[in-house]
């Protein structure tokens, strides 16, 4: 009986292994002009406005170019005050913003998973109540609030409230626009973590849950509370219809109140506020990728 031995064709090599087949080659790569269009119009949108704007502050008529209107920012009258004031309304609604909703994240996905969507409908229902009708509510409830509250202790709340110097009002008022921001943000650093492992770990080596909050939950949620903290910051500073509508003299309504009289001044605050916050931005942006590769 004859013995079946194994066909060698030319240019192989017995018990080596079949060479793999090639892939079909596919369609060649067409270069994607669509997306440096959209890049370019998204370009031409942001920078644009930002140039002509610029250009505005520095050409002054029969004088070429000039940073006067920069040089002037500082030294005109109201610029400091209602600076200082929307920083330390922003601050304020900044701590606000965070004890009501850090708190309020954890305790959902910790202890009722299930009252996740009711939780993000409540801090998300500001994007659809339109501002003016928001001011519209507080101003009545402060014109009511005097006269129905003047023979109780609630009559001084309401004064201190609506003081010039520092409006509570504002806070209250800001810390409801922010809850989107805030809530989005510090959602999306606990999604990043295992809150439940870390909490449970910690609980097991007998860790309180303030302990476990603050030494173990916030370290590792530090670069979405600075992207909340810089959110609300932002809003902070570029509202303008609540603080215009009850007549405070926050830094946006500065900035429109000398727009009459020192238009080039007022453009230029706009353009050098607008340049601060991109820096803060990257700022943040950097100190997350440092955080993470850290990590």
């Amino acid at each position: 009986m004859a013995s079946l031995t194994p066909q060698v064709t030319p240019g192989t090599v017995p018990g080596a292994a079949p060479a793999p087949v090639s892939a079909r080659p596919g369609r060649p790569r067409r270069p994607r002009v669509w997306r440096g269009v959209v890049l370019l119009l998204a370009g031409v949108y942001f920078l644009v406005p930002l140039i002509a704007s610029f250009v505005f502050t520095v050409k002054a008529p029969g004088q070429g170019f000039s940073l006067d209107a920069y040089g002037r920012i500082f030294s005109t009258e109201g610029f400091g005050g209602s600076l200082l004031l929307s920083l330390g309304l922003g601050l304020a609604t900044i701590v606000v913003v965070l004890l009501l909703t850090l708190p309020a994240a954890v305790a959902v996905r910790l202890g009722a998973p299930r009252l996740r969507p009711v939780l993000e409908v409540v801090c998300t229902l500001p994007l659809v109540v339109p501002p003016i009708t928001f001011v519209a509510g507080i101003s009545t409830v402060l014109r009511w609030g005097p006269d129905y509250l003047a023979s109780t202790p609630f009559y001084q709340t309401i004064i201190a409230l609506q003081n010039p110097g520092f409006p509570v009002v504002l806070v209250l008022a800001y810390v409801v626009l922010a809850l989107p921001f805030a809530y989005r943000s510090l959602d999306a650093g606990l999604g990043a973590i295992d809150v439940r492992t870390l909490s449970e770990a910690a609980r097991n080596l007998g860790a309180s849950w303030p302990h476990v909050l603050l030494r173990v939950i916030i370290p590792n949620m530090r670069s979405a509370m600075a992207s909340a903290s810089f959110l609300t910051l932002a809003l902070v500073l570029g509202e303008f219809t609540i603080a215009r509508l009850l007549s405070f003299q926050t830094f946006p309504n500065w900035i429109y109140r000398i727009s009459g009289s020192q238009a080039q001044v007022s453009v230029a605050v706009s353009v050098f506020s607008l340049l601060i916050t991109w820096l803060l931005l990257l700022a943040l942006s950097s100190a997350g990728a440092r955080q993470r590769s850290g990590s």
